[in-house]
């Protein structure tokens, strides 16, 4: 989330982002994370997770890959990702069956549940066309050291991420390029420009959308009741699944975001798409639910929230010569985007209309719009390069950290890193500046799309980066997706969330709260919960 403009002095920033680990591996890889940005006024950053992956490399991933042993290194990673696992899940078919449905009982009465896609008005109207989440059964087997590893630097991303966000310098020559080859980097660098330009600086990170608190926080609770409704059959222990407190966590920072706003008045406004079929997760922050033993920002906190699109914002929305953002006849103090992360989110002017209207009020946002420029994939990109880290960072122990985690991570600048895919495109993934899931590119289809781009010799390649491809390690889990439980072969990614808001130079919170665990079967690329690759697991350490 970001901040706006207005008349005050002060400055909020608000971060949830969260580091991801792919289990079993003896090494971090940095992936993805979302930049928000703050203007003269509060900021609140509130993004998406950012990805820390392991691997058994024990070599530094900022080395190039132009010689045949990183390239041997890496083809090592895949040999030893399919190895044996343990024959856990190797349970009776009739418990299983059991146990499914239990499970779709417990996600009924507990609202762990998402809009159905085949039902038209699931995505608009409250109620209509219910269906369970897509989970995982039974919790994922996971190193605790790489556990207490993604919490540890959660906070260091946080403050990393904060301060590229207020560097309004980095993010716009960093960017420069990619400006002129993607038209959607080109708007929301324009945005940014303009709130440089009017004397506001804003942050954020992984993406705009932070997104499962509320039902990553309740897929933990369902794998702790079946392990002790199962205790004696499955011999596992409940309390080696950690709480998960990523909505009490989320809760607690739009509340904490929306006391440093100082407007008793003022409310909490969603920015969501047309069509939300993840509405009940958003709502688990938002509505009260006098049984719930979740914190919501109604019951727990007195705080209002409206839900808006970003069209009605245009429509409704007038900004006061104060800066103070009103929608309707209702002051907005802190805006969380669950929406305005794709392409397809802007159909028209009046979509960017609203982006901009937001971006220069006074209200918190989660996140900003240098907070969104600084989760794109180019400036992940940047910071893995020597000596970048050291612009925003002073603790050394914390850049080794963080350098720790990054993945290779290369320009198509790199003639080296750009042969050696087209000849091995399978160690490499190539991105574009997107969220969301279904957007990168993946083995033959790296070495044509950079072949392609030789033979034009446009400045399309500004809008990619090469990422090291990942192997984690592969293991039998049960799926359950549409009320079928399945049996396949997965891998699995950690996220795990981080709050940071600041006002001016006194931080107020920095610090982990929660978990995102996606799981998917092994044939997949893509990993979105919402996009229909993954499905929502939980963890268990070992």
């Amino acid at each position: 989330m970001g901040a706006g403009f207005s008349s005050c002095s002060h400055t909020t920033t608000f971060f949830a982002a969260s580091t991801t680990l792919f289990p079993h591996r003896s090494k971090s890889n940095f992936s993805t994370f979302n930049p928000h940005f703050k203007l003269l006024s509060q900021t609140l950053y509130y993004p998406k997770p950012t990805k820390i992956t392991t691997s058994r490399s024990s070599s530094s991933a900022l080395s190039p890959i132009n010689s045949g042993g990183r390239a041997e290194e890496m083809k090592t990673q895949e040999e030893k990702s399919t190895q044996p696992m343990s024959d856990l899940h190797n349970i009776d078919p009739e418990l299983i069956q059991r146990m499914a449905y239990d499970a779709l009982v417990w996600t009924s009465i507990h609202g762990l549940v998402v809009g159905d896609k085949s039902v038209p008005r699931s995505g608009k109207v409250p109620g209509v066309g219910l269906v369970h989440a897509p989970i995982a059964l039974l919790p994922m087997s996971f190193p605790e050291n790489h556990w207490k590893q993604a919490c540890e630097v959660s906070p260091i991303f946080n403050e990393l991420i904060d301060r590229v966000s207020l560097d309004g310098e980095f993010l716009q020559e960093s960017l420069s390029r990619t400006k002129m080859v993607d038209a959607f980097t080109s708007r929301l660098m324009d945005i940014h420009s303009q709130m440089l330009e009017n004397g506001k600086r804003e942050i954020e990170i992984n993406t705009i959308s932070a997104s499962f608190p509320g039902l990553g926080s309740l897929v933990s609770e369902l794998h702790r009741s079946l392990l002790n409704q199962y205790k004696e059959q499955l011999g596992l222990d409940s309390r080696r699944i950690p709480r998960n407190a990523a909505v009490n966590g989320f809760a607690e920072a739009l509340a904490k975001a929306w006391e440093e706003y100082s407007n008793p008045r003022a409310v909490v406004m969603f920015v969501v798409q047309t069509e939300e079929r993840n509405m009940y997760d958003q709502h688990w922050l938002s509505t009260e639910f006098p049984f719930s033993c979740f914190p919501q920002l109604c019951n727990t906190y007195d705080v209002t929230t409206i839900r808006k699109t970003l069209a009605e914002i245009d429509e409704q929305g007038v900004l006061q010569p104060d800066g103070t953002l009103l929608v309707g006849d209702q002051a907005i103090g802190v805006i969380y985007f669950r929406a305005g992360y794709a392409p397809t989110d802007y159909p028209s002017e009046s979509e960017w209309r609203a982006r901009l209207l937001m971006e220069q009020s006074s209200a918190i946002k989660c996140p900003s719009i240098s907070y969104h420029l600084a989760g794109t994939k180019k400036i992940q990109q940047e910071l893995a390069k020597p000596n970048v880290l050291e612009r925003f960072l002073e603790n050394k122990d914390d850049i080794a950290k963080i350098r720790k985690c990054f993945a290779g991570l290369w320009s198509l600048d790199d003639s080296d890193i750009v042969k050696d895919a087209i000849e091995r495109p399978e160690f490499y993934v190539m991105k574009p500046q997107r969220e969301g899931g279904g957007n990168n590119i993946y083995g033959d289809d790296v070495r044509k799309s950079l072949l392609r781009l030789q033979e034009e010799g446009a400045e399309e390649n500004a809008a990619y980066i090469l990422m090291q491809r990942i192997f984690p390690t592969i293991a039998p889990t049960y799926l359950m997706r549409d009320g079928i439980c399945h049996k396949d072969h997965a891998m699995s990614e950690l996220g795990i969330y981080g709050a940071y808001l600041r006002n001016k130079e006194n931080v107020i919170m920095n610090e982990q709260c929660g978990y995102l665990m996606r799981t998917k079967v092994s044939s997949s690329n893509e990993g979105g919960v919402a996009a229909g690759f993954a499905v929502l697991d939980s963890v268990y350490l070992n």
